[in-house]
């Protein structure tokens, strides 16, 4: 068991641990089903993220039961924060989630979502997987929440001048002016952002600005996949998520009354969709 990271309150269903990778371990949460194990599922954060992004979500999956567990990734709060730049390209994060999604299945494999940067980490972890020949499958499907195709030129441009030069929390200070009223919510983004790493920021703005449409690749694959989106997502263009859906030949949905973090806006409703996503790929 590993110590929580900020004051969130949390549900006490939360397992808090941590998974050793090459660069160090990685925290994560784990909420086990009461009853019988119906599979195992990986939630991947995104930009500026971390797992407690799913804190609201991981006991309403487990409900259905399902086994899951999400993490933070390198150079987010709590987790291992190589140094470098050079130690946060889309294969490194990739890689990771390969040795978490191998450490939780324990020889199964894994029902794998990728949220917001965190499914396009999603998405090469699974084109990692299956280049490697012989390999049982390491992933069941692929989710991709609130994500796109690939990066997009000039995203989060004015970001990335703003940490190189004053550091990572002059991205919450934006919406955060000296003196006003924060809630239990806005503090801990504040403070995991104070512990999250300048070069994670950067390398995932990199990652946002310039990753390849590996969309052909996936479909390639056959992996099932489910692409939604909150009714208001203003991340991501909805048109290219729609259009991402087609071109993948993926399930397609929309979640109501929530935006980029439908995790948090409409757990309820995203953790129905999950399961019936899953259900249908055993």
């Amino acid at each position: 068991m590993t110590a929580a990271f900020g004051a969130l309150a949390l549900a006490p269903e939360l397992e808090h641990f941590s998974i050793d990778t090459a660069v160090g371990p990685l925290t994560a949460f784990r909420v086990r089903p009461q009853g019988p194990r119906r599979g195992v599922a990986l939630l991947v954060p995104g930009f500026t993220g971390s797992k407690e992004d799913f804190r609201l979500l991981l006991p309403l999956i487990a409900a259905h039961g399902w086994e899951v567990v999400s993490y933070s990734q390198r150079g987010q709060a709590d987790s291992a924060a190589p140094a470098g730049i050079g130690s946060y390209r889309l294969d490194d994060f990739a890689a990771d989630a390969v040795t978490v999604a191998h450490a939780i299945g324990e020889g199964d494999p894994v029902h794998l979502v990728g949220h917001s940067l965190g499914g396009l980490v999603a998405r090469a972890a699974l084109l990692r997987s299956v280049s490697q020949q012989d390999a049982p499958a390491l992933f069941t499907d692929l989710t991709m929440l609130c994500s796109g195709p690939g990066g997009r030129a000039g995203a989060h441009e004015g970001d990335a001048e703003l940490v190189a030069e004053h550091g990572t929390l002059a991205i919450w200070a934006l919406d955060h002016p000296a003196g006003s009223p924060l809630t239990a919510d806005d503090e801990f983004v504040r403070d995991r952002l104070i512990a999250s790493s300048v070069d994670n920021i950067l390398g995932g703005i990199r990652i946002l600005q310039s990753t390849p449409d590996s969309t052909a690749a996936v479909r390639a694959t056959r992996v099932p996949t489910l692409v939604a989106h909150g009714d208001t997502d203003d991340a991501w263009p909805i048109p290219a998520q729609k259009l991402m859906a087609e071109q993948l030949g993926a399930e397609y949905r929309v979640i109501p009354q929530a935006g980029h973090l439908p995790n948090l806006d409409n757990p309820g409703f995203t953790a129905a969709m999950l399961d019936e996503f899953w259900a249908s790929t055993r």
